[in-house]
């Protein structure tokens, strides 16, 4: 039987958060204003069953389907009744609840005030989003499950005026980077934790 790690549902995609996935996703591009659903399961083939179950109950698109060294990840996207009812088939095969899923455990969570131009240059040597620059504040975030990465970004984005430079949601642990003025940085951080520890 899987083990469900995550089962996140994102009423809107986010401007930031929708363009980052759209740098490295293999699968079907998010547009403007669709919702979406992560999945992440132990042990990681289990997630190609699941996968079928979402796909054929619903008109959804898949953007993410990853089976990595121990997890596997499915992210579909659509309508929000469309993706609420493909999530729901996956519920029902594994005969589990959204609840079920593991809560997510926050590990780090700092913020850098006033980057040095070396360390901002550091940051954007391995960022996929957008640029850090010297002089900005930044929130840095890890996290397990790391699916819940994207959880984290997305409520940040809609509560503050920062970028979203990186944020990593496949592997052992999840990560995320923001920055802009110190401010807004720090309403991100709070909007961001807060939306991690309101997962039950």
């Amino acid at each position: 039987m899987a083990e469900l790690r995550s089962f996140i549902f994102l009423d809107r995609l986010q401007p930031q958060t929708l363009s980052y996935l759209g740098t490295w996703i293999k699968g079907a591009l998010p547009r403007m204003g669709d919702a979406s659903q992560i999945i992440e399961v132990a042990p990681g083939l289990d997630i190609e069953p699941l996968t079928d179950v979402a796909l054929k109950h619903a008109h959804v698109s898949a953007g993410i389907l990853i089976v990595e060294r121990q997890y596997g990840y499915l992210e579909i996207h659509g309508s929000p009744s469309a993706v609420r009812s493909a999530a729901d088939a996956v519920l029902q095969s594994l005969d589990a609840s959204a609840d079920s899923a593991t809560r997510p455990q926050i590990l780090a969570s700092r913020i850098v005030p006033r980057l040095d131009r070396q360390h901002a240059f550091l940051i954007n040597r391995n960022k996929a989003g957008s640029m850090a620059l010297p002089g900005e504040s930044m929130f840095v975030l890890e996290m397990q499950p790391a699916s819940y990465a994207i959880l984290a970004t997305n409520e940040a984005e809609k509560a503050a005026n920062i970028k979203v430079v990186d944020y990593r949601m496949i592997g052992a642990t999840g990560r995320v980077y923001l920055t802009g003025a110190e401010s807004e940085v720090r309403a991100a951080a709070e909007a961001a934790e807060a939306a991690l520890r309101s997962v039950r």
